[in-house]
């Protein structure tokens, strides 16, 4: 009995002793939650330093400057995911793909409401009162006029409406209606809107810009890797790609 398990390979034997259906059950029941706990850490600290006075003198920047860096660092580990699977040969990882991608978006429009509240709504008069129809149209006119006026926002605004449709059609039923084919199509839009974070924050940063480097960086990888693995695809044999 001993001889025969010695003849079995290690990689044989694991997936004899624990079926994939464990590790669906652990990524399913451990690692996505545990995933999802650790998105919503950022945006647990901030609230918390907020009330606590920790952070700095001008803490509306902070809370802009870190849920548009949160925005763009959950856009990069989205666009990972798949590069990753493909090296590594773990499937499981695209099983996180959707979730990196909503919280790209959920923090994407916290950086899009605050820089709507604290910056075009604070700035309006409201003659009418907060809550009325004129005070809406008013906000709606000077954040286009805002949009329109400065580039850095223009691209900002830009990349949030591309992660806009990728939320919406993120679910399984959205899945079917659309088609994997054209679900796929639509959710190349990812890579639109990283390169506009990516242009949005090399704009707005005037002096020192070696984070915006190093996001932009990290998407010119991920995109080469994308030509360069859809080229090694329309290149390959038939039988390799019916065999992948």
């Amino acid at each position: 009995m001993l001889l025969k398990s010695a003849s079995i390979p290690s990689s044989e034997l694991i997936r004899k002793n624990f079926p994939v259906v464990t590790s669906n059950q652990t990524v399913r029941w451990v690692v996505k939650p545990a995933v999802f706990l650790g998105s919503l850490v950022p945006v647990a600290w901030l609230v918390f330093a907020a009330l606590t006075g920790r952070l700095s003198a001008d803490p509306l920047a902070d809370i802009t400057n870190e849920t548009g860096a949160w925005t763009l660092r959950f856009l990069c580990l989205t666009l990972s995911m798949t590069p990753l699977r493909r090296m590594t040969g773990w499937n499981g990882a695209i099983r996180f793909r959707r979730m990196l991608g909503l919280f790209a978006f959920f923090y994407g429009s916290l950086h899009l409401l605050i820089y709507l509240v604290a910056d075009r709504l604070a700035s309006l008069d409201f003659p009418a009162g907060l809550v009325a129809w004129q005070t809406v149209g008013a906000l709606m006119k000077t954040t286009l006029h805002d949009v329109l006026r400065r580039p850095f926002i223009t691209v900002g605004v830009v990349s949030w409406l591309c992660m806009l449709p990728l939320a919406l059609t993120s679910t399984a039923g959205m899945i079917r209606r659309l088609g994997g084919r054209r679900w796929q199509l639509l959710h190349r839009l990812t890579y639109i809107a990283a390169l506009a974070a990516v242009l949005h924050y090399w704009w707005l940063v005037k002096a020192d810009l070696r984070r915006p480097e190093a996001y932009a960086l990290v998407v010119a990888l991920l995109l080469i890797f994308r030509v360069w693995w859809w080229r090694r695809s329309a290149t390959a044999p038939v039988s390799r790609r019916a065999a992948a």
